[in-house]
């Protein structure tokens, strides 16, 4: 993507660090294998803003969000902002993968395997 403007906004950037500090359980979990290349040698960042919206994490070589989902996002209304919200990052270039936070704990290997089918060629 070319346009850094979309990229952290100045006026996400206390939310941005507020939302790093407290991740939810899951979040640290599936970040404490995608740090530091550790995932097929990519990087990721984490509460990465685009656009209006902060995304999970997201690795800029291969434009891939990851985002997990609790048990909030079930709801009717999540699902359409959800909804609103993919479709205005995939009109981006953007790959959204989504998991469930039960997931990470219970499948982390599936996951990381998902993630890793979303790869191309290096």
């Amino acid at each position: 993507m070319a346009d850094h403007s979309i990229h952290n906004r100045k006026d996400l950037k206390d939310l941005r660090r507020k939302l790093r500090t407290e991740m939810t359980p899951a979040e640290s979990k599936l970040w404490s294998v995608l740090k530091n290349r550790q995932l097929a040698g990519r990087k990721f960042r984490r509460q990465q803003s685009i656009g209006r919206y902060i995304v999970d994490f997201y690795c800029p070589f291969e434009k891939l969000v990851i985002e997990l989902d609790g048990a909030e996002h079930a709801e009717t209304q999540r699902n359409d902002y959800d909804a609103a919200r993919q479709a205005e990052l995939e009109s981006l270039g953007l790959t959204i993968l989504r998991f469930e936070n039960r997931m990470v704990f219970e499948q982390l290997e599936n996951v990381l395997e998902g993630i890793k089918r979303c790869f191309t060629a290096e």
